[in-house]
């Protein structure tokens, strides 16, 4: 995962203004995901506006038997706060002028622009993401680079947030994007209640190299001892767990811990804990009274100082800015 930007203040506006652009032959699932994060989640207390609309007269989810019409009508992303692309048609159609210009003054205009799964070819047709990074599907990643040469290409991520512009691999990572985009507006707690009620991981670590396949004499085995003390590590952020020591606990020689835990978990050990100490970290800045220093030292840092600047460098913002986004409150020695 890769994240840069935290553009949306949930205080912005009563209702979030989204509008997600459906395409023509889009799968239920690609359309199901926003439309269940940001809306049927919220069914007793809404949250956000959701419309749905279409280019031109298209029909929905075909491949899958049922025939749905969307609103026939770009004029909604005029008002949006966010524009999601749900996806794509798998041949690639030539996307429409209009559907172009329409989401080019969105941006101008400071709207957020989502691209999920395929999704992305259609934000990389605006030419906003040239010279910045996106993601797709890792089974378009040529297509995508081969079309798209002065856009900063990564096809590890699940998804990439470069502030205005945000895009997702395929499939199912267009959750691990929406619910990404949930702790942008609402904050981590919320987006984990709506997590846990999609029965859905809040966040997972690593990226597409997980899923792409791979002879199977060089797929790895899970390693119970392994995922029962990463359970573990989880539960004792506090500790300072080097590979040596978590290597030993697993009975292993750090070559072979190295090996097995990039292969389980997409990802080094040291950027998983990284992430992992990030993440609570944001739980502790908007439900506790903690300053910067004691949060730092409560998930695990060495210092204040390499605490703030690994918050800065994932998420672009300063932990204080992210606690004031979140609560309208600063604590005292939070800047």
């Amino acid at each position: 995962m890769s994240t840069s930007s935290s553009h949306l203040s949930r205080n912005s506006s009563p209702l979030h203004r989204i509008v997600i652009v459906a395409g023509d032959g889009i799968s239920l699932f690609h359309l199901a995901v926003p439309c269940m994060v940001f809306q049927d989640a919220f069914l007793s207390e809404p949250v956000f506006d959701v419309t749905v609309c279409s280019i031109e007269q298209a029909s929905l989810a075909k491949k899958s038997g049922y025939h749905l019409e969307a609103i026939v009508d770009l004029s909604p992303l005029a008002q949006a706060d966010m524009v999601i692309i749900c996806g794509w048609g798998d041949s690639l159609p030539q996307v429409p002028a209009a559907l172009v210009q329409a989401l080019r003054n969105a941006y101008q205009r400071g709207a957020v622009l989502v691209g999920l799964c395929l999704g992305a070819f259609v934000l990389a047709e605006t030419g906003l993401l040239d010279h910045r990074a996106a993601t797709t599907h890792w089974g378009y990643a040529e297509p995508f680079r081969e079309r798209f040469p002065r856009v900063n290409f990564d096809a590890q991520p699940l998804f990439i947030d470069e502030g205005q512009l945000v895009t997702s691999a395929g499939i199912a990572a267009s959750i691990d994007c929406c619910l990404h985009l949930l702790r942008r507006f609402i904050g981590i707690e919320r987006a984990n209640q709506v997590a846990r009620l999609m029965v859905t991981a809040p966040f997972r670590f690593g990226g597409q190299q997980q899923y792409i396949p791979a002879p199977l004499t060089s797929q790895p085995r899970a390693n119970s001892t392994l995922e029962q003390v990463v359970v573990g590590l989880t539960r004792d952020l506090a500790t300072q767990h080097t590979i040596d020591t978590v290597a030993e606990r697993c009975a292993m020689s750090r070559r072979t811990f190295t090996r097995k835990f990039k292969a389980i978990y997409g990802t080094s050990f040291n950027e998983w804990l990284t992430n992992q100490r990030l993440n609570a970290s944001q739980y502790w800045l908007e439900n506790s009274h903690d300053s910067i220093a004691q949060i730092a030292r409560r998930v695990g840092f060495r210092s204040e100082s390499v605490y703030r600047k690994q918050f800065k460098a994932v998420f672009n913002l300063a932990p204080a800015q992210w606690r004031l986004g979140f609560t309208g409150r600063l604590e005292v020695d939070d800047i």
